[in-house]
Formats: structure tokens, C-alpha cells, sequence
């Protein structure tokens, strides 16, 4: 049994991880965490990313944090791939995988059955050049023509999305949207545990969470990366919270401009989050800001490797 646990960033997803794997290993079996959050799969991006210090694991074995250097580009269909292969290596050592993440797709391709179309480098190459051709507005609407669907779920400016969207559907004939998952099959047998918060609290919370960010040294965190490549990276460089600071440091935007922007795009990623994991049929949720949190939940997930 994979237990998987989502919800907005800033609902408490981490905490109540361990709070399940510390009451399942109090039955005497093994609980361990599987990381489904893109931005804490690089190295170095703790601050901004609210990455759990190894010091806070109560000593729950983890997985897939830190795998990337921030020069490579984030694949969900890699990830797809080592998500599983790890889930089902705890399940071979009698331990219970618990899946723990905040990025939508990615766990999608992980809890839900779906097979990612594959990649053609010439279709992909020619794209690219054509993307720097005609510009994002312009690959757009190519793109609203091929699939509208896809086109106004990625929006006008994401041209790396576009290109493969735009690829996939020349690849297979089909629309992009068409290989999403289907959130009527399971991969394994999971039980998912949503977390939600009213929206005031959220909002405080984020609000106080990005500027915890810059006290705790965001800008050193960062200034660190950049040494490592980080304006570099395709995918790091564009997190929430890294591009603000990249832009501080460079003298583009005031630290104040920069701690408020993040906060506007941190909202925004919540409420996509919301809407994301709210289509998961069968989610047992529940108000992280009520008390009985951390026993109701907990006891969701005892009973669903009971059964």
C-alpha cells in the first residue's frame, strides 16, 4: 500500500509524513518518505524550497531529495521512472512507502496510470528553432490550432511546455492532453490524505513563510548556487523564490520587491495546487489548521495497511 499525501504549499504535508511513518513504526513495521516536490530534488535549494533539515527527520529514512545539480533539467518522466523504482523497493522490504509532495504532475505520474510519450530529437530540435523563430506568441497559437485544450492549459509563455506539447501531438497524432493520467486507475493500491487550509491561513502562512525565506539566507543560499551553475539550469533557475533573489542580487529588484513578488507567485502556486489535487477521486481530506489533524489523518493511514 503507497500512502500519498498532497495538498498547497504551507498545509503541513512534511510534518504530518513523519507523524504517519513515527505511528507506523510504532505497530513494529518500517514507514519511509519518497519525495514528490520538483524543487526539492536539487542540491543546495533548502531555504527557498522549505527542504526538511536532516536534523528534523526523526530519523525516517528519506528518498529523493538532492538528486539533481542545479544545471540539470527536471524530467517528470525520470522522475516517474526512480519514483517508482524506490516505491517499489521499500514494498519488497516490507516497509510502507509514504509519497510526500506539493508538484501536481509529478505525483500524478507516480500514484496514477500513465505512460509518458516518448521524445524525438529531430521533431524536438526543429521545434526549439521554430520557438526562436516566430517567438511564444506566435507558438501559441500553433498550438491552439493542434490542441486548444493543451494551449490554454500551458498559457502563452511557457515555450518549453509548448514545444512539448506541440511535439507529442505531431509524435503521436494525438492531443497533448490526451496522455494525461488516469485518475480513475492507480499504478499500486494508494491511499491519498489531502491537506487543506481556509484561505486567510494559508495566505498568512505563505506570506510569513517567504519572508522567514530571506531572514533565514535565501540571497547566500543563492549567491552559493550561482557559483554552481544555477543561471544555468533551465528548470532551477526559474523556482519560486530563486528567480527573485537571482534578480536582487543582480540589482533588478529591491529586496522588498523581491520578497513581494515571490509571496504574489506563491499564492498563485497554491491556488493551482488547490485546483490540481482537488480533482484526486477518493481523497480523504482534511483542515490543517484544526487541532485533530495529526490523530484523524494518522488513523486513515494505519488502517489502510491494516486492510
Amino acid at each position: 500500500m503507497l500512502i500519498t499525501l498532497v495538498g498547497a504549499t504551507g498545509t503541513g504535508k512534511s510534518e504530518l509524513a513523519l507523524d504517519i511513518a513515527e505511528a507506523i513504526q510504532a505497530t513494529g513495521r518500517t514507514a519511509e518518505i519518497v519525495n514528490s516536490d520538483a524543487m526539492q530534488l536539487y542540491r543546495g535549494m533548502d531555504i527557498g524550497t522549505a527542504k526538511l533539515p536532516m536534523a528534523e527527520r526523526r530519523d525516517i529514512r528519506h528518498h529523493l531529495f538532492d538528486t539533481l545539480a542545479v544545471t540539470d533539467e527536471a524530467s517528470v518522466a525520470d522522475y516517474q521512472a526512480l519514483a517508482r523504482a524506490t516505491i517499489t523497493d521499500i514494498v519488497e522490504r516490507d516497509a510502507v512507502p509514504i509519497l510526500v509532495g506539493g508538484s501536481g504532475l509529478y505525483v500524478s505520474s507516480v500514484v496514477y496510470d500513465f505512460v509518458f510519450p516518448g521524445t524525438d530529437p529531430i521533431i524536438r530540435e526543429r521545434l526549439e528553432a521554430q520557438l526562436v523563430e516566430i517567438g511564444p506568441g506566435a507558438m501559441h497559437r500553433l498550438l491552439l490550432a493542434a490542441d486548444e485544450q493543451a494551449a490554454l492549459a500551458i498559457g502563452a509563455h511557457n515555450g518549453r511546455r509548448m514545444v512539448r506539447a506541440l511535439e507529442v501531438v505531431e509524435m503521436t497524432g494525438e492531443p497533448f492532453g490526451s496522455g494525461l493520467p488516469d485518475e480513475n486507475a492507480f499504478w499500486t493500491p494508494t491511499t491519498i490524505i489531502g491537506l487543506t487550509a481556509p484561505r486567510d491561513i494559508l495566505v498568512a502562512r505563505l506570506e510569513s513563510r517567504v519572508e522567514r525565506m530571506w531572514r533565514a539566507g535565501l540571497l547566500d543560499e543563492v549567491a552559493g548556487l550561482i557559483g554552481e551553475g544555477l543561471e544555468r539550469g533551465a528548470t532551477a533557475r526559474r523556482a519560486i523564490g530563486y528567480a527573485q533573489a537571482i534578480g536582487e542580487l543582480r540589482g533588478e529588484l529591491t529586496r522588498a520587491a523581491a520578497i513581494e513578488q515571490t509571496q504574489i507567485f506563491t499564492r498563485r502556486y497554491a491556488r493551482r495546487q488547490v485546483g490540481w489535487f482537488r480533482r484526486y477521486p477518493g481523497t480523504a481530506w482534511f483542515d490543517s489548521s484544526g487541532e485533530a489533524l495529526p490523530g484523524a489523518a494518522v488513523r486513515i493511514a494505519l488502517d489502510s495497511i491494516e486492510g
